[in-house]
């Protein structure tokens, strides 16, 4: 017990101050995973202005990166993020078919050499503390090769990443000593999928939950300290590319996963498969994560797919309720929906941002304004982060590398605000964008596109700009 009768009186109040700015921190959120704390979305700061200075958020601090579409993650005073760096260009590398190459661009793949790095950044002032390096020839489709996809997840002391080969690696945060890996292709005899392994590793209790791929390796636990295998569950076409989340369920906790083929609901202790629900991703494109409202899960994907599954009381059984087309609920690519009051809002194929409703999915309205168009653009995307602190406020960010303020609910859209953060780098379909999730944590937004990573001020009282590393 701190003991202060003895010490001078002007010592007290530091010793108050110092307590007061300790527990600040120590009570402050951080990002350390896919979609947040969570994996859902939602952040809760509650000192975020509904408009942005005339001359934008406060760019903390940037620094450079390579490629890639891995978004930062934040915890314990440092920001870890994915990238890449490669050569020679595609024009000189093989390619990867036998027999004619596709006429498609979205299907040819070359061999392209380069390395994957792991980066380490100090949160207050993004000093870079350490990185990990190796070398990583890319198998994937040469359009969207430049860098790793899969968000890291920090847990305590350790930090857990995955490259878009599927090098899974457990690292050490305070130095980037590797202390285990693991090697999908190798290890569990799995094909790279088109767009690389992308999945987060999740992390639940002394578990590491990862979707692998292959025959009764579409999902497997393993020893989070260790890299022992604890379970593994599951066969299907192609692992997918979406993230592993656990949510009750009835009561029932269920590890939820959508892979090629199915939505599965799981035991996240043994890997016992409670239920599964046939519902084919179109090329695979199995992207948004499952999002839960209430006992429902609502799943999108490419060519109009999506649909919401409800589960029986009893945790063992689900079926799909209704499914959506092109002309009804959201037909998402690349983004996870936010479910707030029995609907759903999230931008559809094209940048067409869309409220509907989860009991039937029909749409309730939509509009082109957040990716700033009339009508559709090529592979348009728009993330979207709920702000819990403030009823039906939300923050979005588009893929011109915008950040916006927003009020939503079935009434409408309101548009608060408007920013330009970063410059889109990344060239699909003749035009530039970025397709990499921020990071919002401790009041900041931390953001990056091919060849920067940012930090922008969001709240009015943040950390101090050249402050420690906690």
């Amino acid at each position: 017990m701190c003991q202060t009768k003895n010490l001078p009186t002007r010592v007290i109040p530091l010793l108050a101050i110092s307590f007061l700015l300790q527990t600040s921190i120590s009570l402050a959120e951080d990002w350390q995973q896919w979609l947040g704390p969570q994996r859902d979305g939602t952040w809760t700061a509650n000192r975020i202005p509904e408009t942005f200075p005339d001359e934008g958020p406060e760019m903390i601090w940037k620094q450079q990166v390579g490629g890639g579409y891995s978004g930062p993650a934040v915890a314990s005073g440092k920001v870890i993020v994915m990238d890449r760096i490669s050569t020679p260009g595609p024009e000189e590398a093989e390619f990867l078919h036998e027999g004619e190459i596709p006429r498609n661009r979205n299907f040819v793949r070359q061999l392209l050499p380069g390395k994957e790095r792991v980066r380490c950044y100090r949160e207050a002032d993004g000093k870079l503390l350490w990185q990990h390096q190796y070398d990583c020839p890319y198998s994937t489709v040469t359009t969207y090769a430049i860098g790793p996809r899969a968000t890291p997840t920090i847990d305590g002391e350790h930090v857990y990443t995955l490259g878009a080969e599927g090098n899974l690696l457990c690292l050490r945060i305070t130095d980037g000593h590797v202390i285990w890996g693991k090697d999908y292709k190798a290890d569990y005899q799995v094909s790279t999928p088109n767009w690389g392994f992308a999945s987060p590793p999740l992390v639940d209790e002394q578990r590491l939950i990862c979707i692998v791929g292959g025959e009764q390796s579409g999902c497997i636990a393993f020893d989070k300290l260790t890299g022992d295998e604890l379970w593994r569950s599951l066969t299907a076409t192609e692992p997918g590319y979406s993230a592993p989340v656990i949510r009750n369920l009835h009561g029932h906790r269920q590890l939820l996963i959508w892979d090629s083929d199915a939505v599965h609901g799981l035991n996240p202790s043994n890997g016992e498969v409670f239920w599964s629900v046939s519902f084919p991703s179109t090329y695979a494109m199995s992207v948004a994560t499952p999002q839960v409202l209430d006992d429902s899960i609502f799943v999108m994907c490419f060519n109009g797919k999506s649909c919401l599954i409800q589960v029986d009381p009893d945790g063992r059984n689900a079926e799909i309720k209704w499914q959506g087309d092109r002309r009804t609920s959201i037909d998402g690519v690349h983004n996870t929906p936010q479910l707030l009051d029995g609907y759903a809002y999230g931008c559809g194929n094209g940048g067409r941002y869309i409220c509907a409703r989860l009991s039937d999915g029909k749409r309730i309205w939509d509009t082109f304004q957040p990716v700033g168009a009339k009508r559709p653009i090529p592979w348009g995307n728009v993330f979207t982060v709920r702000l819990t602190a403030y009823r039906n406020r939300y923050l979005l960010i588009n893929d011109h590398g915008e950040v916006i303020s927003a009020k939503m609910d079935p009434s409408g859209y309101t548009e608060l605000a408007r920013a330009k953060l970063i410059e889109p780098t990344h060239q699909v379909a003749g035009r530039n964008l970025v397709w990499s999730h921020p990071a919002f944590a401790n009041g900041r937004i931390y953001l990056r596109n091919d060849q920067e990573l940012r930090c922008y001020e969001l709240s009015d009282s943040g950390l101090p700009s050249n402050g420690s590393s906690r």
